[in-house]
């Protein structure tokens, strides 16, 4: 379907270490255009796993996965780089800005990777990010001077400086405090409702879960809900 952003089928991925188990066990599902979903579970469950399986980051599993209509199981690596840089944003639940450069350089990284736009207009796209995240007074200031939420409203401004269709979440809000979880929480819901961007969020905060769009929990390597 024309809507879907992101299906799942038959996912199953195996650890071999100390003994071969499976991690997740055959997912199916799928996540329509501008929705915002929350993954869930107890520690160990495979959340994070399939996240990364999704993220098309981790190739070793099996099944098939499609994103926005087309299947990515079985590409290349430099296709799936691709891929991930034009048609995926990440948010961690750490930062992983690069400390001694500004605020600004961090943002544009992605951008000049992807390569689409000249070192100008990438720059000017950054400064549109982080305006739309309140942040662009700290352009030239080094992300090592930020505080934890100004740090990671940045980096959700990085993530969506090469506007893909889908954010992909690793406890987003794990390392931030209830004010700013608040405010990550909005910007992201804001993104769905008025960008029709596609967040899929793993994470522990029940109030994060409860308020996003659809929860999807997971046990034992299973969807169970």
């Amino acid at each position: 379907m024309d809507n879907v952003a992101l299906k799942a089928t038959d996912v199953t991925k195996y650890f071999h270490d100390p003994v071969t188990f499976p991690v997740l066990k055959k997912i199916n599902l799928e996540v329509l255009k501008g929705e915002f979903v929350s993954i869930v579970g107890k520690s160990g469950c495979g959340k994070s796993t399939l996240l990364y399986v999704l993220s098309t980051m981790d190739r070793d599993y099996e099944g098939t996965l499609e994103i926005n209509g087309i299947q990515v199981t079985g590409k290349s690596l430099n296709e799936l780089a691709y891929i991930r840089n034009s048609s995926i944003g990440f948010v961690f639940q750490f930062h992983y800005l690069l400390p001694d450069f500004t605020c600004l350089k961090n943002v544009m990284i992605p951008g000049l990777r992807l390569g689409k736009l000249s070192a100008k207009e990438v720059e000017e796209k950054a400064y549109e990010k982080l305006k739309m995240f309140g942040v662009e007074e700290l352009a030239l200031k080094k992300a090592n001077k930020l505080s934890g939420g100004q740090q990671q409203r940045v980096a959700i401004a990085r993530a969506l400086i090469n506007d893909p269709a889908i954010i992909m979440g690793d406890e987003p809000t794990g390392n931030l405090d209830s004010k700013n979880t608040r405010i990550v929480f909005d910007l992201f819901q804001q993104l769905t409702q008025e960008y029709n961007q596609t967040i899929v969020a793993v994470t522990h905060d029940e109030d994060f879960a409860r308020r996003s769009g659809r929860i999807i929990e997971m046990a034992d390597g299973e969807v169970v809900k």
